[in-house]
């Protein structure tokens, strides 16, 4: 494979994720490392095995527009070929997958396509001076499917929700779901119209065969007569217009189906409805009763009824994430020399350009620090729970919030954000991520050659017998009617939408339908640390120091923009209790109330001002060093302990001497000790990945339910650490951050909090919508529950058949009959899909 990055030679990267060496600083880097945690993956799972940063094309992660991006070829040739992105609208299995890579790859021009079911997208490599985009969209829009460029899915839509969302409900998506409700009103509307004269008429006159009880001996003979051609326009009209509307999704399955040589179960339905049709027709102009237009009516609504409500309901899962935070700028303050500022876009910034941040503020785009200093919390893409400083020549990272102070932003070469390039990484491993292949297709792929053996047996034997051309096509067209186990498609679709429809209604968002087969399959589970096994949010875990102090250090702190400071206000707020007394988080009492703040400073690591005439600092202990204030000895003691266990030291002092320290750190998750229990309980080995050093890590390293802890590691390392495990076993990623989206997509499967990014979201499989820890293990349940009733309910889809048959058998099948055993069928399966997979 090429090298794609720019020349560095590959002993300059990290031997595990592939990280620039030249970036990093410590001892790592001298073994070939860039952090201590991507040593310790690499010594526990090898560096090879899994495709890595370094040696995957996601190092570069292309476009999702016409941006030249190499990408190595068959021939070698690697120059000259883009990467380009697509939504195909009507995409519903693992077989359409195949279909549209084989249509993209049969142009001229194109090297590679990648498409998923799952995400409705393809990827294409392809040469934009043999085969343009358009040319390219036009291509992939064939028999049924519309493609439109992944880019443009959301360009009508407001911003805000998750790009997952906003896809699912743009207007080209919502155009699809539109064609897809109509096709499933033509064929109720339209259907019960035509099902009036069967009712009415025809089946009480079927029955008249089985008895003569009451009013039903009035209907033996009421076709007697009957003139095919005059009702035959009526029904061959508005059954071929069910047939073709409504099943149409039906019949560009089995196109699709029968071009690759791979049954499904879309070939067997629309074998029964166009059998019954083609039947029907014959009859007809032969002026016979026995008309079969009710199975074709009955059969493609029930079948595109059941795909309609999969996707209402898939239609619902994302709506739940309309919700969750969008970690992209779309605008940018243009820095002018002269100090003035004026808001452009950000797809008009230049390399060179100058931007300014304000306090509290979102870094547009990656650059550089200008000037000064300031405090940049990165949490959103590095994963790391506390702030940074930032001085000049620093590198600044696009989506990044700047805490304190301004900054002036020099854009890098690139004008693009960390955001952008983590969502086109994410977009590569989508694009790969393959469907399952439904195991109601591979009973397809079983029962259609014996079905189209029965009806040639049938066939041979009636013109062995002497019947006529005539006689023997009808016979061919019953049987495929009755031995053809169409039910499969109904049942298959119906109890995954009954599925995500419970999961949804537990606040277990699950986008598609593989899901649960591939979270049965799940032989480890990975859990981010900050935000995920822990809150992500500061707290005060502790304070020493004395009473008007930390009321003093409250008051200076609801002035600054830092998370511990948010912590440090919220402990020492002023609150009383019921005798009227301040009250603290430890139980003693300060209050920030009624305090006068002068001089109000910000540093990079602190905060200073004069409060009701005391000089007062709170922050970092080099803070204090730097302004020459004293630290005693023991003080420092307790501040380097603290560091060794993982929390935040915060040193608060008056006059020119440091008196005494807060601990601020962010709690573990309450339910984080029964979820890991529970899921090492049950086999799956539980491994903790975090950006922290290994002390904030030790208390879940402790727990003996996690096999594995591994701390210090980059985001870069945490997807490639998702890669190397999947080289033993199947891979849950479960995460909550823009940082983990990557490893999240990387995963076998992906889990997102509902306190977590957009990005990590739409990179997951399942979100946890309600931020419950313990729901994850709940999904499991429900996955292993889901896979009784989808067995059960194929079960149940030859209950049709197994009426059917006999009754053909027997010289007894008629409409009357067949409908009765596709109610059945149906009814049971309905009933069985609506029970609740898990007890409450």
């Amino acid at each position: 494979m090429s090298d794609q990055r720019s020349g560095h030679d590959r002993r300059d990267r990290c031997r595990l994720c592939g990280t620039l060496l030249s970036r990093t600083t410590g001892d790592s880097a001298s073994d070939g490392f860039c952090s201590p945690g991507c040593r310790d993956v690499a010594a526990a799972f090898g560096t090879s095995g899994g495709e890595s940063e370094t040696d995957s094309p996601l190092g570069d992660t292309g476009s999702h527009t016409e941006e030249p991006r190499p990408t190595a070829t068959a021939d070698g040739d690697d120059s000259g070929l883009v990467r380009t992105f697509f939504r195909i609208d009507g995409m519903q299995s693992a077989i359409d997958e195949s279909f549209l890579e084989s249509v993209a790859e049969k142009r001229d021009g194109v090297t590679n396509a990648e498409a998923s079911y799952v995400t409705e997208t393809i990827r294409v490599d392809h040469d934009p001076d043999r085969l343009s985009t358009a040319e390219l969209e036009d291509a992939l829009s064939t028999v049924g499917y519309t493609a439109y460029l992944r880019a443009d899915a959301t360009a009508d839509e407001e911003t805000g929700g998750t790009r997952r969302s906003r896809e699912m409900t743009g207007l080209r998506k919502r155009r699809s779901e539109d064609m897809l409700e109509m096709r499933y009103v033509v064929g109720v509307v339209f259907g019960t119209f035509l099902l009036l004269p069967f009712v009415a008429v025809l089946y009480p006159m079927f029955l008249t065969s089985f008895t003569d009880w009451g009013a039903i001996s009035h209907f033996e003979g009421a076709f007697t007569g009957f003139s095919g051609p005059l009702y035959l326009p009526l029904f061959l009209v508005g059954t071929g217009a069910i047939l073709y509307l409504t099943g149409g999704p039906l019949l560009r399955g089995a196109y699709v189906s029968l071009k690759l040589r791979r049954p499904t179960t879309d070939l067997l339905a629309a074998l029964t409805i166009v059998s019954a049709y083609v039947y029907s027709v014959f009859v007809s102009g032969l002026g016979r009763n026995d008309l079969y237009f009710d199975l074709t009516i009955v059969v493609a609504s029930l079948v595109m009824g059941a795909i309609y409500y999969e996707a209402t309901v898939k239609r619902r899962a994302t709506d739940r994430l309309t919700d969750l935070t969008v970690s992209q700028v779309d605008t940018a303050r243009l820095y002018t020399a002269d100090g003035s500022t004026t808001e452009i876009p950000v797809s008009d910034l230049v390399s060179d350009d100058q931007l300014l941040v304000r306090e509290g503020e979102r870094i547009p785009v990656d650059g550089r620090l200008a000037e000064g200093e300031c405090t940049v919390d990165e949490a959103v893409v590095t994963g790391e729970s506390l702030p940074v400083t930032k001085r000049e020549g620093d590198d600044l990272v696009g989506g990044s919030i700047v805490t304190t102070d301004a900054a002036v932003v020099d854009v890098g070469e690139r004008t693009t954000s960390s955001i952008e390039r983590l969502t086109r990484v994410v977009w590569n491993v989508q694009s790969a991520d393959h469907g399952v292949r439904r195991r109601a297709d591979e009973f397809a792929a079983t029962l259609l050659p014996l079905v189209l053996a029965a009806a040639a047996v049938v066939g041979v034997g009636f013109l062995l017998t002497g019947a006529s051309a005539t006689t023997t096509v009808l016979a061919v067209l019953m049987t495929i009617m009755v031995a053809s186990p169409w039910a499969l498609g109904f049942a298959t679709p119906y109890s995954v939408a009954a599925s995500l429809q419970e999961a949804l209604e537990r606040g277990i968002v699950v986008f598609d339908e593989t899901v649960f087969e591939r979270l049965r399959a799940v032989d480890v589970v990975v859990f981010d640390k900050t935000g995920t096994l822990t809150t992500g949010e500061m707290t005060v875990r502790e304070a020493d120091a004395p009473d008007d102090l930390l009321a003093a250090a409250a008051a200076l702190e609801r002035r600054a923009a830092h998370p511990a400071a948010a912590a440090i206000t919220a402990a020492f707020d002023g609150s009383t209790d019921e005798d009227g007394r301040t009250t603290r988080a430890d139980g003693g009492s300060a209050g920030a109330d009624g305090l006068t703040v002068r001089d109000f400073q910000t540093h990079a690591t602190g905060v200073e001002g004069t409060v009701d005439g005391r000089s007062i600092l709170v922050g970092h202990p080099d803070l204090f060093r730097e302004r020459d204030w004293a630290l005693e000895d023991g003080l420092e003691s307790r501040i380097d302990r603290t560091r060794d266990a993982g929390q935040l030291p915060v040193v608060v002092g008056r006059d020119g001497s440091a008196e005494g320290v807060v601990i601020v750190g962010d709690e573990p998750r309450a339910e984080w000790d029964e979820t890991v229990t529970a899921l090492s309980e049950d086999g799956i080995d539980v491994v903790v990945l975090t950006g922290d050093d290994g002390t904030a890590a030790d208390a879940f390293d402790r727990h003996p339910g996690v096999d594995h802890v591994f701390a210090g590691v980059s985001p870069d390392g945490k997807t490639a650490a998702v890669e190397r495990m999947k080289t033993d076993g199947r891979v849950a990623m479960v995460g909550d951050g823009t940082n983990d989206a990557p490893a999240l997509a990387a995963a076998d499967l992906g889990i997102s909090l509902g306190s977590g990014t957009a990005l990590a979201a739409d990179a997951a499989d399942i979100a946890i919508v309600d931020d419950d820890l313990a729901a994850v293990e709940e999904a499991f349940a429900l996955a292993r529950a889901a896979r009784g009733r989808i067995r059960q309910n194929i079960g149940l889809a030859f209950v049709y058949n197994a009426i059917a048959i006999p009754a053909a058998a027997l010289g007894i099948v008629n409409p009357l009959v067949t409908t009765v055993a596709v109610v059945a069928g149906a009814l049971l399966i309905v009933g069985n899909a609506e029970r609740s997979l898990v007890a409450d």
